[in-house]
């Protein structure tokens, strides 16, 4: 099945009022939605004595452009809703990431017991990882989060050890699915990081690291 994708861009304005940010420089990230209200935040930050830089869209899978500008600030201000971009961040960045949601004029902190959340579900994910005999790999079909040729080369990798590795293909993961392999111990992400960060599949390049 093919799938169409549309921007779907926020059009109201944004009225951000004084924010609790005690950093005086900041890194001002969105997602799609809210890219064309980026230089009106950015103006309205700036008349409250903030230096505002501006870094662009993130995605979930893609944080590069808050990697690109976080040695010229300290701290972050992610608009939109969620904490699944934020927490992105938080894997790559060690700085103070603060966030802001339109819709509902709620403004937070991304708190520490969020980010070590995550931390707990990626250090299972490896520990499980490096136990299992029976390794599962997932590789999405989709154009940009396709990797079976790593995919295949961490296969052979893996078999040199005596490990049993099976690779799944899939288009939209189904979670439901995967009680189906009961015999898989583990298993590998290889479609987007953002996907390990709630779940506990570890992510294809930190095996890279301990095998």
């Amino acid at each position: 099945m093919k799938y169409l994708f549309i921007s779907a861009k926020f059009k109201k304005e944004i009225c951000i009022t004084k924010l609790r940010i005690k950093e005086k420089t900041i890194g001002l990230i969105s997602t799609v939605q809210f890219l064309d209200n980026l230089i009106q935040i950015q103006k309205q930050l700036s008349k409250q004595g903030k230096k505002i830089i501006i870094g662009g869209q993130i995605l979930g899978c893609n944080v590069k452009n808050a990697e690109k500008i976080q040695n010229k600030v300290q701290a972050f201000l992610y608009i939109g809703s969620g904490k699944f971009h934020p927490l992105a961040i938080s894997q790559k960045i060690n700085k103070p990431i603060y966030t802001f949601n339109p819709l509902t004029q709620e403004f937070s902190k991304l708190n520490e017991q969020d980010i070590a959340k995550v931390k707990a579900i990626k250090k299972t994910a490896k520990i499980k990882f490096l136990a299992a005999n029976k390794i599962g790999i997932l590789v999405s079909t989709k154009p940009g989060q396709n990797r079976l040729k790593q995919a295949l080369a961490l296969k052979e990798k893996l078999e040199k050890k005596n490990k049993k590795v099976y690779v799944f293909l899939f288009n939209d993961l189904d979670l439901n699915q995967l009680e189906n392999f009961p015999q898989i111990e583990a298993w590998v992400n290889t479609a987007c990081p953002g996907f390990s960060l709630e779940h506990p599949f570890v992510w294809i390049d930190d095996i890279n690291k301990v095998i």
